[in-house]
Order: structure tokens, then sequence, then C-alpha cells
């Protein structure tokens, strides 16, 4: 066993089984770009599903806990961690007489709500709570205004989002008394998704499936989340109110107006995590005491593109990201501890970046709508929607 005294731990990521993701999403590449991101406990992601769950037993003794995310009848996406495979192969068993993909989809559909899914999670002795608990598909407050409409009782974290930060759910006051986790929800192996969210936590050491699972309920129980790291919510593709067509940033109160129907292309206004926080808040930021510290992240190869002006996925890029994984093992420790001049040697441009980022003076652009938040050197006023109003509007 490798002791650790600290850990990065992602632990919602999908598999190749669940809509929407890479082909390529297997146990070994999550463990390869993992380690190379600088995790050291990644949630497996879609456990449930029967081939997967087949192809984690041949991995079940590494850096792994089990993981998966269910659809209840409400569209409340919910998180849930298990102890052992045979927990697992219980839950699904229960869970086979509520759905009726559960053996095809990596995310299953089940036909009863949170409080009775957190009643089957307990039995098993699984941990539940929210995931990305503020987007406006697939989420409790897009259904719910209380945590407690949904469980009935307290659940056992909240997942924040890419849309979301400690500053935005402590905003809330039911919120005020969970632990929060900040994962990545990757669909892809690639390092700009894993692991683009993580948390830091205090664990004895780390094991295989079973002891990683002891490892982080005691971390999450017993207040040993020492960090949250994510994107910048304002990167988040749901952070403000906007048009999921064209993607024009709306007002909460023009979009009400309009109820709901973007006037430009007809398309539908989806309210963002921000608008949902503030209508849901005491119109205060208050943490508790046990409430760590979350740190604003934008992953290496984003930064390596803003620098360069070339794609993500350019040769260009992706080679200047292996320089600079191959000379400090990971890209957290990029990120987040390597220092500027030493970095100058590999890029001095792009060295310049991140010491801007950790500076507070890389800039971005609010996702909304399903578009994502852009990044840029210079800072970018927010396009609202406004009405046109033309001489024949103002002569009736």
């Amino acid at each position: 066993m490798v002791v650790y005294v600290i850990a990065n731990v992602d632990l919602h990521i999908h598999s190749r089984f669940s809509g929407g993701t890479s082909k390529d999403m297997n146990i070994e590449n999550i463990l390869k770009y993992g380690k190379l991101k600088g995790l050291h406990i990644i949630g497996t992601g879609d456990c449930t599903h029967p081939d997967y769950l087949e192809e984690i037993k041949q991995y079940k003794d590494r850096e792994l806990i089990l993981t998966t995310e269910i659809e209840d009848k409400d569209r409340v996406h919910h998180l849930i961690l298990l102890p052992s495979i045979s927990k697992v192969e219980e839950l699904r068993e229960v869970l086979k007489k509520y759905s009726k993909n559960i053996d095809i989809e990596g995310r299953p559909k089940i036909s009863i709500g949170g409080a009775e899914l957190l009643e089957i999670v307990k039995d098993v002795d699984g941990l539940i709570g929210p995931a990305h608990a503020f987007t406006p598909w697939t989420s409790l407050y897009k259904s719910f205004d209380s945590i407690y409409q949904c469980y009935q009782k307290k659940p056992d974290f909240i997942e924040l989002g890419l849309s979301a930060d400690t500053d935005m759910a402590d905003m809330i006051p039911e919120l005020r008394e969970f632990p929060f986790l900040s994962n990545s929800d990757a669909h892809s192996y690639h390092p700009h998704r894993l692991g683009r969210e993580f948390n830091q936590m205090e664990v004895d050491y780390i094991g295989g499936v079973e002891d990683n699972f002891e490892q982080i309920k005691k971390a999450i129980k017993h207040n040993k989340i020492i960090a949250n790291y994510g994107l910048d919510p304002k990167l988040g593709k749901y952070h403000l109110t906007a048009c999921s067509r064209c993607h024009t940033r709306f007002k909460l109160e023009d979009a009400k107006k309009f109820k709901w129907k973007c006037p430009k292309c007809g398309g539908s206004i989806k309210k963002g995590v921000l608008s949902r926080v503030e209508e849901l808040s005491d119109g205060k930021i208050e943490h508790p005491p046990f409430r760590p510290p979350y740190y604003k992240l934008i992953p290496l190869a984003e930064m390596i593109s803003l620098t360069i002006g070339k794609g993500i996925f350019t040769k260009a890029v992706q080679s200047l990201w292996e320089e600079f994984i191959k000379k400090y093992g990971n890209e957290i420790e990029v990120l987040i501890n390597a220092d500027i001049q030493d970095l100058a040697k590999i890029h001095p441009k792009v060295a310049e970046t991140i010491n801007l980022f950790r500076k507070g003076k890389i800039y971005i652009y609010p996702g909304g709508g399903g578009e994502y938040g852009k990044i840029s050197f210079k800072p970018q006023k927010i396009e609202w929607y406004r009405e046109e109003v033309t001489l024949d509007r103002w002569l009736k």
C-alpha cells in the first residue's frame, strides 16, 4: 500500500457505458491519465453497469473507489459511493425492480424518488448526495426548493457542480451543515476534463476499492476534506441564465418576462446556477467553521491554448502539455506548486500565463445555456440581452 497524508480525489466520472462519453473511457485510461493529472483516488463511475463492473473487478486493488450516478423519477441526479463489489451487486439487484435500463446504461434511470433511493443506498452501507446540485436540467434544485423535500432525511454530502463554488453554496442556509464535494463529472480522460475539479482529503493510506471507501467515508464524516479545487464557476456552462440555442445571456427578470423563450432565436432559456442560488439565498455568504477553502483552477491545456493561440487538441498544445508533465510528473503540481521561474525554462509565455492565473488575473467571460465560459487576458463586459427599441415602437 502507498501511504499518503493528503490525497487528491475525484469521485464523479463516467465510463464509456454512459451516453455522450468517450469510447476510450476504460479503467486503464482512467488510471493512467488520472496519475498524470495528479489524482490519488478516482471514482470508477457507472459501477452498476454489468459489463463495466466486470472490468472494475480486474482493477479492484488499484486506486479506485466504487461510484455511480443515478437519475430518479423527479430527474434528480444522485452521486453514490459504495463499499465493495458485493454491495454494488446487492444494489443492482434491488434497483432492477425500478429501472428498465440499468443493464445497458452507465447512468441508469429509476422510477422511485430520492427518499426511497436514500434508504436503499443506506441498506447497502453506501453514501449518497445530490450530484451537480444546481444545474438547470437534472438536479436537486431544479426539481425542489429544499434538499429535504427530495430526501426527507439528511444525505451525506452535496456535490457543487462545475458552475458553483463554496461561496455560492454557502449562500443557502440549509447547506451550511453539509460537507461539499467538487468533482469533475468527466466524460473523457483528457486532462482538461478528468480531475478538472477534485477534493483534497486527509487519509491514512490508499489501497483498493474497499479500503478507499472507508478512508473517503471517514474524511466526509469527520471533516477531513481540507480543500476543494475546481473551475471558477464562471467557466461552467450553466453559470448564467442564457438561451440553450444561441447562448444569449439574460437577466433573471427578463427571462421570466419572456416566459423562458428566447426572443432572438426561439430557443429555451435555461435558468443559470447563479440565478437559482440567488433565489434560494438569505442574502449572505456564511461559511461554517468546518468549511475548507475553495481554490479555483483552469486546466493546463486551456492555459497553453490561450497563450499560443492554438486549439486544445492541436499537436502544439499537446506537445507542450507533455513537456510540463514530463518535468513535474502531473498537472496539479504544475498548476499549484511549481516555481514560475522553473516553469519558464520550458516555456516563458505559458509560465507567465500560469503566474497571472495564480494572481487572479486571467479573466473569464461567464458560461451559460450549455456554453462553457471563455478565458482571456483582458476583462470582457457581459453582453446581456437588450430589447431593440425601434422608432416604430416609440410612435405606437
